[in-house]
């Protein structure tokens, strides 16, 4: 199955050629390739915490990292204030 892709952008065009001279030893095809791949990689859905390497992050068992951090409403936001 061919398909045919065209790119016309001049900017565009050189940025590939500088990319598969580095990357690929001049295949302009498997530059695309590895750019595409590497796009889609960084879009899964199960990404890490923070975009962080697999296993860089540790939590303890049961730990709900979005539950608020306070088990009580702060007076500021509850309106009352602490006389100073």
């Amino acid at each position: 199955m061919a398909t045919v892709i065209t790119i016309s952008r001049p900017e565009l065009v050189a940025l590939i050629e500088t990319a598969a001279k580095y990357l690929t030893d001049g295949d302009t095809t498997e530059v695309v390739a590895l750019a595409v791949r590497h796009l889609l990689a960084r879009r899964t859905p199960s990404s890490t915490l923070f975009g962080a390497h697999e296993g860089s992050v540790r939590t303890a068992e049961g730990a709900d990292l979005i539950a608020p951090s306070l088990d009580v409403v702060p007076d500021a936001e509850a309106g009352r204030e602490i006389e100073r």
